[in-house]
């Protein structure tokens, strides 16, 4: 069995980039804008517990900004599970992590993050 603990440096800008983009987004009260980084940034880390942690932390935070009861509760739910099934590598790939979603569902990659994911698979 692999544990996952650190992400690999070149996996951590992309993931890193898209935190950046949401909080521009952010700034600027486009909300809409800003989920789908967190999502994004939520698909490249959720194989990392601190990565997919801090993802799902983030999106709590936006919850309450938003006043949605729903996706709070979703929320606090994925935050208590997410991080262990992060480190033994047990995560449906391409989830968005949202509450709007099942958290076992595995989704369809965006083109260019599986292209991205695929260079950091172990091989």
């Amino acid at each position: 069995m692999k544990f996952n603990t650190n992400i690999p440096k070149g996996l951590k800008e992309h993931y890193d980039k898209e935190l950046n983009l949401y909080r521009n987004a952010l700034n600027r009260k486009d909300y809409g804008i800003a989920w789908k980084h967190l999502e994004r940034s939520h698909i490249l880390g959720q194989s990392y517990p601190y990565e997919h942690t801090y993802s799902h932390w983030l999106m709590l935070k936006f919850g309450f900004r938003q006043k949605n009861i729903k996706e709070i509760l979703g929320q606090v739910v994925r935050l208590v599970v997410g991080g262990w099934k992060s480190f033994i590598d047990y995560v449906p790939v391409g989830n968005t992590g949202g509450a709007n979603v099942p958290p076992l569902k595995r989704m369809e990659l965006p083109h260019d993050l599986e292209i991205i994911l695929n260079q950091y698979r172990p091989t």
